[in-house]
């Protein structure tokens, strides 16, 4: 049998958040601190921790109200996988 896991509001974790389009480094203090590297592809890529969902929710908003198209949401320490019982 699977078990779900519930994520908590409190849950901390790094993230990696892709974005169509390029944003200048001087937007990092926008976003939390978080590090925003250029792809050559055209694409920006927000790398850093995020301190709780509450945290990952209002750095998405930001993006929303930039209007910059969100092309993928990593969680880059991802919780191991729960051993069967």
């Amino acid at each position: 049998m699977t078990e779900n896991r519930h994520i908590g509001l409190s849950d901390a974790g790094r993230y990696e958040i892709r974005i169509g389009g390029r944003l200048e480094r001087r937007w990092a203090s926008w976003f939390d601190g978080m590090t925003l590297t250029t792809a050559g592809d055209g694409t920006t890529v927000l790398a850093g921790p995020v301190a709780d969902q509450a945290a990952l929710h209002g750095v998405l908003a930001r993006i929303r109200d930039l209007g910059l198209p969100l092309i993928a949401v990593t969680r880059l320490d991802a919780d191991p996988p729960l051993r069967p019982r």
